[in-house]
């Protein structure tokens, strides 16, 4: 535990006006400062006793209440055993039977102010427990009044259970209050948080309903083909092949996605993500489908977020290619440079009888995406047309793990 945890808040310093929060400064700074005198001129002039205990006990009587702010306790054993003591000089001074005893008026005045701070900040036992002995004292010096009983001490012990009990209920209500509050803050976040999850669950099941289904359908055909049509061609028969493997890897990491948009554990979870070593099956995809690609490969071991950003961002730029470019010749390479890694993905122009792309215009979702996996791990991105057609994807990604983020 630090020094600020051990530190008490003063009364009232939750508030949230700033006025508030000075009110008991200020009402303790006033009752010290009017009490302390006042109390040496009654004591003195109208009890007659010695100056210097008189001022002593001003001292003791008043000057705790402005630790009474901080902590309220540990000045009304100062206040109490000081009052007593007041109590019991004046015993021994010959005064007028007008004047109060055992307590002067100005001490219940101090004291009442001690016992609302005792009630704003101490538990209804501690309050108990003040009060008896607040009575028990009174009770006890009753028996030695000088001129009879005196009425000053019934009245100091109602108006310190009064007072404490109103200290005490003002603080269980600011207590409800601040629970309520929280409450309220807690199930407010709730709400943001299942209408999140509400909001994923639409998406997932959108994801699932559209392109889940039409890569079943594809997976299905392209492993049935085989079967269905007669005298199919060992070419044409293991590019239907390929085409069924990379339905199935779509659909796996499908299937991930949605787990994760459903918040669910699911097995698909424990499957490893995709990285360095995956990226030649990637090439050897794109190959296939009519692009030709050369690939130069890289064996460094690489953190596995990195490992997972070159991957996707060659999975990117090479289904662009595809898209926009079939047919065209590309290059991809992965190297490590000091302590970064470079993925490099570039192509030509396609062939003059594949120019036209397989898809018009585009979302631009693609780029975007590999920014923010670029600007994630601190890495950087150089994506642009090449002056003599084609074009080129850059990316550079640090090694450092504490880059990754």
């Amino acid at each position: 535990m630090n020094s600020a945890e051990q530190r008490p808040r003063a009364l009232l310093a939750e508030a949230s006006r700033r006025w508030v929060r000075l009110l008991p400064w200020g009402v303790a700074f006033v009752l010290c400062v009017a009490l302390l005198p006042t109390t040496i001129v009654v004591l003195t002039a109208d009890y007659g006793m010695n100056g210097a205990v008189a001022s002593a006990l001003a001292v003791a009587q008043a000057a705790p209440l402005l630790l009474a702010v901080v902590r309220p306790l540990r000045a009304w054993f100062v206040i109490f055993a000081a009052d007593v003591a007041g109590a019991l000089v004046l015993l021994g001074v010959d005064f007028e039977e007008r004047l109060l005893w055992p307590f002067p008026p100005m001490e219940i005045v101090g004291y009442v102010g001690l016992c609302l701070a005792l009630g704003l900040r101490e538990s209804r036992r501690t309050l108990l427990l003040v009060w008896l002995a607040t009575a028990g004292v009174n009770v006890g010096l009753g028996f030695a009044a000088p001129h009879g009983t005196e009425a000053v001490s019934v009245l100091l012990t109602i108006l310190s259970g009064v007072t404490l009990l109103l200290g005490g209920a003002l603080r269980e209500r600011y207590e409800v209050q601040r629970r309520l509050a929280e409450q309220e803050t807690i199930s407010e976040a709730e709400r943001e948080r299942r209408t999140l999850l509400e909001e994923r669950a639409r998406i997932a099941r959108e994801l699932h309903d559209v392109v889940a289904h039409h890569m079943s359908v594809i997976t299905v055909q392209a492993d049935t083909a085989a079967y269905r049509l007669e005298r199919l061609p060992p070419d044409a028969q293991d590019e239907l092949t390929s085409i069924a493997a990379t339905a199935r890897e779509s659909l796996s990491e499908m299937r991930r996605l949605l787990g994760v948009l459903r918040n669910e554990e699911t097995h698909g979870e424990l499957a490893p993500q995709p990285d360095l070593t995956r990226i030649g099956q990637l090439v050897q995809a794109t190959a296939r489908a009519g692009t030709p690609v050369t690939f130069t490969d890289c064996d460094a071991e690489v953190p596995e977020a990195v490992g997972l950003s070159a991957y996707r961002i060659v999975q990117e730029a090479l289904a662009n290619v595809v898209r926009h470019a079939p047919g065209a010749p590309t290059q991809v390479s992965v190297s490590q440079d000091g302590g970064r890694l470079t993925v490099l993905v570039v192509n030509g122009p396609p062939p003059q009888a594949l120019a036209g792309p397989l898809e018009e215009g585009g979302t631009g979702h693609g780029l975007v995406g590999m920014r923010e996996r670029v600007r994630i791990i601190g890495g950087t991105l150089d994506v642009g047309p090449l002056p003599g057609g084609g074009f080129r994807v850059a990316a550079q990604l640090p090694l450092n793990e504490r880059n990754v983020t």
